[in-house]
């Protein structure tokens, strides 16, 4: 054993590497529940997907209809369409995406009802917007049950059963009217939690907009049908 007494302890030697060494820290904020996507419109989203393939596949059977009845010289369309009426019918939908968004945009800034006169649209909240929207979508509906029934089946006798033709046009815009009519529904209950509840929360918030996705999912769908069958044939 080495004696010590006597002895002077050296000083540690001091070199750029003795020195404090900083460490680098790096902070992670969380994500807060409202930065993060909502599971309602990520599940409308997905929702929305699997009918956009119903849709595709109705779009199959009308091709492929079409290319058999006129491979074997059938004619096709064996009626006249009435294109004023659809034209009309669809500006009118089309149109109806626009309000239906002014509605969203009305409820984004918290307007959920107007705040100056009823002709002044500048002042309307979500309650007038999706009142237009609706009226513009029942109109569309009652447009199309008038071309069913007053031209097409009692003047020019075109049934489900009646042709292939007569098969493919009511399935293809009876399903699309039966999705404007579920649309019409959802925004009759967007418009009465309106009048029910006193504070319109976020998760209302929400419902709404996921409302306007589905409705212009629908006006997307119905300019695809427009064109194909009344414009393309």
């Amino acid at each position: 054993m080495l004696p010590t007494r006597g002895v002077a302890r050296a000083p540690p030697t001091r070199c750029r590497n003795n020195g404090p060494v900083a460490t680098a820290t790096t902070e992670v904020t969380p994500r807060t529940p409202t930065n993060r996507p909502s599971l309602v419109s990520v599940g409308t989203i997905v929702w929305l997907s699997s009918e956009l393939m119903f849709f595709a596949a109705l779009f199959g059977m009308y091709f492929t209809i079409r290319s058999v009845d006129i491979g074997l010289g059938k004619p096709w369309p064996p009626v006249e369409l009435d294109i004023p009426l659809a034209t009309t019918n669809t500006l009118v939908l089309l149109l109806s995406s626009v309000t239906c968004q002014m509605g969203v945009f009305a409820i984004e800034r918290g307007q959920v009802k107007r705040t100056r006169s009823i002709f002044n649209p500048a002042a309307w909240g979500l309650r007038e917007w999706y009142v237009l929207t609706f009226l513009m979508g029942l109109y569309f509906d009652l447009g199309q049950g008038y071309e069913y029934l007053f031209d097409l089946i009692r003047k020019q006798h075109l049934t489900l059963s009646s042709s292939n033709y007569g098969s493919v046009f009511y399935l293809t815009t009876g399903f699309h009217g039966l999705h404007v009519t579920g649309g019409l529904i959802a925004f009759l209950f967007v418009l009465g939690r309106t009048y029910v509840t006193r504070t319109f929360t976020h998760e209302q918030q929400v419902s709404t907009i996921v409302v306007s996705y589905y409705w212009h999912f629908v006006d997307v769908v119905w300019i695809g049908l427009f064109t194909t069958i009344y414009l393309i044939r």
